[in-house]
This record gives C-alpha cells, structure tokens and sequence, in this order.
C-alpha cells in the first residue's frame, strides 16, 4: 500500500505542477514536461511526503481525524499568519480540490499538497536558525483570536467516501496526546524489563494535564501553539524572506510551553550548549513570547512540558530499540538517564505548577 502511496502522492503533486486551482492547464497543450521525479522525502508511520519540483504532497497518517486536518489548515491558509507558517497549496479541483481547497484523500488518507522549502541542515548545526525559531514562535504564540471560519466541506476520498463538514476552529493542540500515545507505545513495545521503569515512574510524575488526562491550565491556553516543534519543523525560500514553520498535524489552542519544551528538554539533559539555549530563549523573550516571564527564570512555566518532552523522547527510544533489537544509543541513554533523574524528584518539586 505504501508504494501505491507514493505513486499517487507524485501523480497528484505532478497535477499540481500543471494545473491551477480551477482545473486550468498552465502550459499550452503539447508543451513538453520537464518535471523531474517524484522524490520521497519520508515515509513513517505518521506520514509520507513526496516532493515533485516545488510542490510537496503529504499523506497524513492513516486514522487521522480528517475533521480536524481541516480545522486546522485554516490558520496556515490565514494571510493573518503569513510569515509565521507555511500555507498551503489548492488541491487542484479534478483531484477533490473544489469543495475543500486545501485538502483531498488518497486511499484512505487525508493529503495535503506545499510548496517545497529548504529544510535545516542537521549536518551543519553552527547554522541552525535557534534565534529565527524563537522569534517565530514568539509571533505565533502572540496570534489573537481569529475571526471565524465558515465551516468547511471535508472531501470524501478520491476514490470515494462522503463528505463531512470540518470545524472553523482548530481542535486543541495535541502536544499532551502524541506523549501519551509515545508512552503507549513502549508499553506495547517492552511490556516488561527493568528499562521502561524510570521512564514509567517519570510519566506518573507529572501533571494530569501533561499526560493527556485533563486540559491544560486554563491561563496558560493561547489561541495557537505549533505542538510539536523542532529543527525539523522549519522551512525556507529566499524569496519567503526567512523561516516558516511547517506541520500544522499538531496545531491547536494550548499551553505554549509546549513548544519550547523540546530544547528545553535537551537543554536540561546537556543535549544542548547553554549558549544556544539562551539565544533561543533570549530571541523567543524578545519577540513578546507568553510562553514564559520576561525575564529571570524560565523554568516554573517550562518544567512540567520539558519533564513531559524527556519522558515522550525517552518512550520513543525504548520502543524503537525494542523494534530493532538494540540497546539505546548515546544520545538516547542520556534521555532515559534523565528520566531517572526526573523520577528521584522529591513530590513537591515534580508536582510544582506555576501559578
């Protein structure tokens, strides 16, 4: 099935190449293509991505709830967050595009189609833009309610199914569930051995909220947080003028901590140098980011997200470990360390809340 994915995912972006929204060829009939290949850029359980020339064509993870998907395309399609998050691209009318313009489905999958931005280079990361993401995600954390959507038509599938109507407003960020749903997994993985017990007593250390089993704070909520941020998550394009952030899956009203989470994490675990933490949060502070006080220490708003991103990380080494029959590597043994560390707290410090 993967395979008939990605044929599909290249037949769609090469109709997007040629066609305009509406349906209109772009070039006079008898021009010949030039399109190069079609190039999978990832093919994982929660999405595979083909890339044909500048268009990008993404399957979501199958059981995605495609209600939701729509829910949240609409902020990204918002020119109100242009510069803050890629938009998409129409999905061409005779592919299902005309009903829902940004959205269609491929045996059995919602799919979205993007314009093709330069990713970070993880083989260079002297030049990894942590300041250009802090100001980023200080823009989006400071995005104000948006006004109403007109709930739009969810398509039925291209080869079939019935419509549904999506919701105006994004469903809430799903940080909180992809931890849960990553300690799961390890439980699946490794249902038993002395491996998953710190990450285990770690999880239950944390607040009900951060383990998907209640909502958030109710002051810590913000109109929008990315869910799931990291390097990868950034794209470019000289003639975007910088970053834009890319992955919307995860998009949702939430705790903005959240997204700082990760490098804080890494930060914690020695991962990542003090100086490029501080440049990053120093950059997030000066972009008028809620997520954390102004100034002084940022740790009562990050701990409970960051000890939540340790223990997501760490679940999805061992259940990693465990499909491929080998112990943790280095960078993947000082994540499960922390844990240990995380559960040797005393209650009061784990449980602590900023007020």
């Amino acid at each position: 099935m993967t395979a008939d994915v990605v044929r599909a995912l290249g037949a769609l972006a090469h109709e997007a190449v040629h066609t305009t929204a509406t349906g209109e060829p772009r070039e006079a009939p008898g021009t010949a293509c030039g399109c190069p290949a079609p190039v999978v850029l990832a093919d994982r359980a929660d999405g595979t991505v083909v890339r044909l020339g500048a268009v990008v064509a993404k399957a979501h993870a199958p059981g995605t709830d495609t209600a939701a998907l729509a829910a949240r395309l609409g902020p990204a399609a918002d020119p109100g967050l242009a510069g803050i998050l890629l938009p998409p691209l129409p999905v061409p009318s005779a592919a299902g595009g005309a009903g829902a313009p940004y959205l269609t489905a491929l045996h059995g999958r919602p799919v979205t189609l993007w314009p093709y931005g330069e990713p970070v280079d993880p083989d260079d990361p002297d030049r990894a833009p942590w300041e250009e993401a802090g100001a980023l995600l200080a823009r989006l954390h400071r995005v104000g309610p948006r006004p109403a959507a007109t709930p739009q038509p969810v398509p039925g599938p291209r080869d079939g199914g019935a419509d549904r109507t999506g919701s105006a407003a994004p469903p809430p960020m799903r940080g909180p569930a992809k931890a849960a749903l990553a300690v799961a997994r390890m439980r699946a993985a490794r249902p038993d051995g002395p491996a998953t017990a710190p990450v285990l007593a770690a999880w239950a250390a944390l607040p009900a909220w951060a383990r998907d089993e209640e909502p958030a704070p109710a002051h810590r909520i913000r109109p929008l947080c990315h869910g799931d941020f990291h390097l990868g998550q950034l794209v470019r394009r000289s003639a975007w003028g910088g970053w834009l952030l890319i992955d919307i899956d995860d998009l949702g009203p939430g705790d903005p901590a959240w997204d700082l989470a990760r490098p804080a994490a890494w930060f914690a675990a020695g991962l990542l140098p003090p100086g490029i933490w501080d440049r990053f949060l120093a950059a997030y502070r000066a972009g008028g980011g809620p997520a954390v006080r102004a100034d002084g220490d940022p740790w009562p708003e990050l701990d409970a997200a960051a000890r939540a991103l340790t223990v997501q990380t760490a679940a999805l080494a061992l259940a990693k470990c465990a499909a491929e029959r080998r112990n943790p590597d280095e960078v993947e043994q000082v994540m499960i360390d922390s844990c240990a560390r995380i559960a040797a707290l005393p209650p009061e410090l784990a449980a602590a809340e900023p007020s």
